[in-house]
């Protein structure tokens, strides 16, 4: 399989160049030049597999020229072995909607599924380049645990997390800050998660340094994370489909992008997915961008979704790239556009085409609070404040079928936004229950590109 960049569709790249890189050098992000699709008959087969095995199958499809089947296997097997459920998720269903808990990885977040298989695949292509490789990632939450948990302790690797100071929950910030290898630096930045995601794909621009740093990351643009994330799409479709028999939703929390385009790549495989709900807090560039044509960027509005509090959604590029016809010049107009005048525009033809797959609403903070208190009143379930969002569009949503919602963080993880709705702390998993009192490790660094260049080239 061959991959191109969404601003230069000349330039082939292998797999382990788009794994490495993450970024394309020219600015954009990588796609496969061809999506593998699925017949009737192999998503019949699909259908009988077990999560690790579908995953094996799915994944397979997108690096077979980097990992024989049965590497694949076996980074599939290394990744999920420390899981809390033994299925990696866990469908619940209330009333006529169903929760696909995607948090039962060791940081309590969907990132885990995805960033575990990432530090296995780093910990293989390490042992065929034998250099050391220094991942820079940032964060707005749940991302920088997830990627340190996957590579802490690896030999020939380093991870810097940058995380913007002040706005992540204090689980959040624990889970990450707590960590104590050698190869594992946290950079709490004084700006908010924007800001960090600019420092880091300026550093990825810049060829010259990344080159020096021999750099490489693990955000969402990064497509192992896409191909990972698009395993629960069908293990769940396969789930319901066999109770239901109706058309099937799919309401996702969104923030970059990225996950729920991950659903889209899934339905464009072949999985006959109805709708994708792209839901979001205040935080509604994404609502307004598919609804009015106008991709408009705006002041951040801090919230108790904190992942969502979001302005420039990076996988978005991927969309508007893959529904107008693969036309690079009109990405790098488009960003351009975003980069100087902070808005580009959709024409209709196009927001058609988006339309045909997705539906995007938003919630209010209050609603928020409200979807979280209604559903433990009425179930004894807490929803994290992300999942309430994914929940509480539904009420503002008309679809045919059955929905299934992403629950992508475990409640614990804000126990503030929890204890505030509805007057209890919800309780961590018990391999968690100290780490509020451990030891805290970060450096405090300004918003600038040359402070943080220098923080990371003085730790290598």
């Amino acid at each position: 399989m061959h991959y191109i960049s969404t601003r230069n569709t000349k330039k082939k790249s292998s797999f382990r160049e788009v794994f490495l890189n993450a970024l394309s050098p020219d600015g954009g992000l990588y796609i496969p030049k061809e999506i593998p699709v699925f017949s009737s008959k192999e998503l019949e087969e699909l259908s009988k597999l077990s999560y690790k095995d579908l995953a094996g199958n799915i994944i397979f499809k997108f690096c077979s020229e980097e990992f024989s089947e049965k590497e694949v296997r076996e980074i599939v097997e290394n990744s999920y072995k420390n899981f809390r459920n033994e299925n990696v998720v866990c469908l619940k269903k209330y009333d006529q909607n169903y929760l696909l808990e995607l948090f039962h990885g060791p940081t309590l977040a969907f990132k885990d599924i995805a960033m575990q298989i990432i530090g296995n695949m780093y910990q293989k292509i390490i042992k065929k380049k034998n250099n050391t490789i220094n991942i820079v990632v940032a964060t707005s939450g749940d991302t920088g645990s997830a990627a340190i948990d996957a590579l802490k302790g690896k030999n020939k690797i380093n991870i810097f997390v940058l995380h913007p100071k002040g706005k992540t929950s204090d689980i959040q910030r624990k889970l990450m800050t707590t960590v104590n290898d050698k190869n594992v630096f946290n950079i709490a930045v004084n700006g908010n998660f924007d800001d960090c995601q600019t420092l880091v794909k300026s550093m990825f621009t810049d060829i010259e340094f990344k080159n020096t740093v021999n750099m490489s990351g693990v955000n969402s643009i990064n497509w192992a994370r896409i191909i990972s994330q698009i395993v629960y799409f069908f293990y769940a479709y396969f789930q319901v489909i066999n109770k239901e028999e109706k058309k099937i939703n799919f309401s996702v929390p969104t923030g970059n992008f990225g996950d729920i385009y991950a659903g889209y790549i899934a339905k464009k495989m072949g999985l006959p997915i109805n709708k994708l709900i792209i839901a979001t807090n205040q935080n509604d560039i994404l609502k307004r961008a598919i609804n009015q044509g106008e991709y408009k960027i705006e002041n951040v509005i801090e919230t108790i979704s904190p992942s969502m509090d979001i302005q420039v959604a990076s996988n978005f590029e991927r969309l508007i790239f893959n529904t107008n016809l693969k036309n690079d010049q009109d990405i790098i107009e488009k960003m351009k556009n975003l980069k100087n005048k902070k808005y580009f525009k959709i024409d209709k033809n196009q927001l058609n085409k988006i339309k045909v797959d997705f539906i995007a609403e938003s919630i209010s903070e209050k609603e928020t609070e409200k979807y979280i208190y209604d559903f433990y009143d009425k179930y004894k379930y807490i929803l994290d404040p992300h999942t309430a969002v994914a929940y509480g569009v539904l009420n503002k949503v008309s679809c045919e079928g059955t929905n299934i919602v992403l629950c992508t963080a475990h409640p614990s993880k804000f126990p503030k936004a929890i204890s505030k709705v509805l007057g209890i702390q919800p309780k961590l998993p018990d391999n968690l229950c100290n780490i509020m009192n451990e030891k805290e490790n970060y450096d405090i660094v300004d918003n600038n590109l040359f402070k943080i260049k220098n923080y990371i080239l003085s730790k290598i």
